[in-house]
């Protein structure tokens, strides 16, 4: 989703743009990644591959969400390194900051308290890219930042209940309910609140960022505004035209209670977003029906 969205928005500019699929680089592999940034010898990367999902994946597969994202950002952000590429930049997430942080989380706040148990491996991870990046910046001086996105959506997104995050799950489940009848179960109380970014809105930043900053610190992606989960699927619910209600399963976990960055850096240097949710979650909406919808075998 994420790389998409980025050619997309590099396509407005004077780049030439080199991507590598799966089939062809496994990230994972160290020589495989060498080999690649060698022979292709980039600028500039923006590191947006990993393995990402919501509780139920995080929960299911805790060495893929370490390790995996572990080799993937370390074989290319070392890789980088010896190709000499001219910047980089790493691409975290909010969930790295401690679980009690408190609201709207500023950068300073990594490392300052325990992890979110519900993604605490994803996080760890995430927070050794970063320290790596900054690692570099130190020893060799590296033109290598980070950006802290929070919660994503867009086209392209996952809708695969088994792996997919709250946004898109929720989006499939009120879908289905409309057009095969019954209620929508929500995980937990509905009561935790989050941020969400379209995914086009995040492109923008990364580029923009990409042109406009240089520093070791972190730096938050977002919009500053944030909504309860029952107050998201409601919002859905109004955009679909259902209307039979939700049940809430409180033997799932909530996660984080609240989850809202603080995005005052990345305004200061003259970004922000411009994609309203409600629109957002029209078009992501209209990109499902088109692509997912009736393809099950895509999301069973």
């Amino acid at each position: 989703m994420v790389g998409r969205a980025l050619v997309r928005a590099l396509e407005k500019r004077d780049v030439d743009i080199l991507t590598v699929d799966r089939a062809s680089v496994d990230l994972r592999d160290q020589a495989s990644v060498m080999h690649w940034m060698e022979r292709m010898r980039p600028d500039a990367i923006f590191l947006a591959a990993a393995k990402v999902g919501g509780i139920l994946a995080n929960a299911a597969y805790p060495v893929d969400f370490l390790y995996d994202n572990l080799m993937i950002e370390a074989n290319v952000i070392s890789a980088s390194h010896r190709a000499g590429v001219e910047k980089l930049l790493f691409l975290g997430s909010t969930c790295i900051y401690p679980r009690d942080a408190e609201q709207p989380i500023r950068e300073e706040a990594l490392l300052t308290g325990p992890l979110e148990k519900t993604n605490e491996w994803y996080a760890i991870a995430k927070i050794a890219g970063i320290k790596l990046c900054q690692a570099y910046r130190a020893q060799y001086g590296s033109h290598f930042i980070s950006a802290m996105p929070t919660n994503l959506y867009g086209p392209f997104d996952n809708f695969d209940l088994t792996t997919s995050h709250v946004l898109p799950a929720l989006m499939r489940k009120i879908h289905e309910a409309k057009e095969q009848g019954g209620r929508v179960t929500i995980w937990g109380s509905g009561t935790p609140r989050r941020e969400f970014l379209h995914v086009d809105d995040l492109a923008e930043a990364l580029v923009f960022l990409m042109e406009n900053y240089n520093e070791a610190d972190i730096v938050n992606v977002g919009t500053g505004r944030d909504l309860s989960i029952t107050e998201l699927a409601e919002t859905i619910a109004d955009i679909l035209d259902y209307r039979n209600g939700f049940d809430f399963d409180r033997t799932k976990p909530d996660g984080t209670l609240r989850k809202c960055a603080d995005i005052s850096k990345i305004q200061a240097l003259g970004w922000k977003a411009r994609i309203e949710l409600d629109q957002g979650l029209r078009d992501t909406y209209r990109w499902f029906l088109e692509n997912t919808a009736n393809r099950r075998e895509t999301i069973a």
